[in-house]
């Protein structure tokens, strides 16, 4: 029998790979990985800091034991070089392997900066598990106490860092081109208790302004930004965002948009190949709107419904909408973004119960269609989440 292989070790791929064997435990299974091939939880790499947790801790079982746990071959540090999908084989640095189906999880790439200066080299971010491993090291060489961090974005994970360097004892500024914090995913009232809570929490945050050069200066580095403004630092880290890994995909001559594109049910443009997690762009709804969802329920939700159809059972994916936790402590919030389409002719309303805000967005019918809450707890996410269902229903 061919098997089935997995581009990839992340999140995505380990999800799929369990789910898959508990309805098929006969079918080879292959995973394929560039990487070291443990598996980790990679939303906890924004919050480890102040847990003073290393690499090594975040890591939950190596390639070996998922090796053995899944019943699958994991080959690590291999670089899968092409995809022949009419001969359906994967040429890599080890050789050519043939497969029955594939899936791509092959993540996403960190977005790079055009700036300036003989230090822009030195712009660090945090993408897996080894680029935590490399910030850490950098950032407490000799067991330093504390070091200034620069984090570039403003986003939800540079706001995550940044609540949890501070927590750790780190001095960060916070830098981001927008008027407020998280402005891309949280309503303008959270946004702004956040600003509040991550300024009292002693961050420096540097806000309508981006970084335009970064320069070496007597052991330490200076970053100017657009504003005029000169900020002394011992590190940058990036934070800008990810950009779906397409690569292998489009030399492979899979659609493509930002992301690889695949139906209901997790299928790319290639027949017997799909796509999930965060290099995926899914069907979102039965208009043909397509999106990437960078998120947890995203990935466990088309890991199921993929893993049924591998094993005969088409099913499709079915993304119901779900909160995004911020694991900001100094502002705990959870969101659920309104769809991009219903934002023209729509707004947001804020209530305020106590010390906790709470802002609906109401579409252009009149109808709440996204919601977010500070500060969160399970309970008034859940009533909610209820609420947003009782109105879709």
């Amino acid at each position: 029998m061919k098997p089935i292989i997995i581009i990839g070790a992340g999140m995505a791929a380990y999800t799929l790979a369990r789910e898959l064997r508990k309805l098929d435990k006969v079918t080879p299974l292959l995973i394929v990985t560039e990487d070291e091939g443990g598996s980790y939880s990679k939303p906890m790499l924004s919050n480890a800091f102040a847990q003073k947790k290393s690499a090594s801790q975040l890591i939950n079982q190596n390639a070996m034991q998922m090796a053995e746990q899944l019943q699958a071959s994991v080959l690590t540090g291999i670089r899968v070089n092409n995809i022949d999908t009419v001969a359906k084989t994967l040429t890599t640095s080890t050789g050519v392997f043939e497969y029955e189906k594939l899936v791509l999880a092959v993540g996403a790439q960190t977005i790079r900066l055009n700036i300036a200066g003989d230090a822009s080299d030195t712009v660090l971010s945090v993408n897996h598990i080894a680029d935590y491993a490399t910030f850490r090291e950098k950032l407490l060489p000799d067991q330093r106490a504390s070091a200034r961090v620069v984090i570039l974005g403003a986003g939800l994970i540079g706001c995550e860092f940044a609540d949890d360097l501070t927590a750790h004892g780190h001095a960060v500024t916070l830098v981001d081109p927008n008027a407020l914090p998280l402005a891309a995913l949280a309503p303008p009232a959270l946004s702004e208790g956040l600003q509040q809570a991550l300024s009292a929490r002693g961050i420096v945050l540097k806000l309508g302004t981006t970084a335009t050069s970064i320069n070496h200066i007597d052991g330490a580095l200076e970053v100017t930004l657009a504003n005029g403004e000169i900020v002394e630092t011992d590190l940058v880290l990036s934070a800008v965002g990810l950009r779906p890994d397409v690569r292998l995909a489009q030399a492979a001559q899979l659609n493509t948009n930002r992301g690889i594109l695949v139906d209901a049910h997790g299928r790319t443009s290639a027949e017997d190949v799909y796509a999930l997690g965060d290099c995926a762009e899914y069907l979102l709804d039965g208009e043909g709107r397509t999106g990437a969802l960078p998120y947890i329920a995203p990935i466990m939700s088309a890991a199921r419904a993929i893993a049924k159809t591998l094993n005969g059972e088409h099913t499709a994916i079915d993304l119901k909408d779900a909160p995004v936790i911020v694991k900001t402590p100094s502002y705990p919030l959870a969101l659920v973004p309104p769809p991009r389409h219903a934002l023209e002719g729509g707004r947001w309303e804020t209530e305020h119960d106590g010390a906790r805000t709470i802002c609906r967005f109401i579409d252009a019918a009149g109808t709440m269609v996204g919601f977010g809450v500070a500060p969160q707890e399970t309970k008034i996410r859940q009533a909610l989440m209820a609420e947003l269902g009782a109105v879709v229903a």
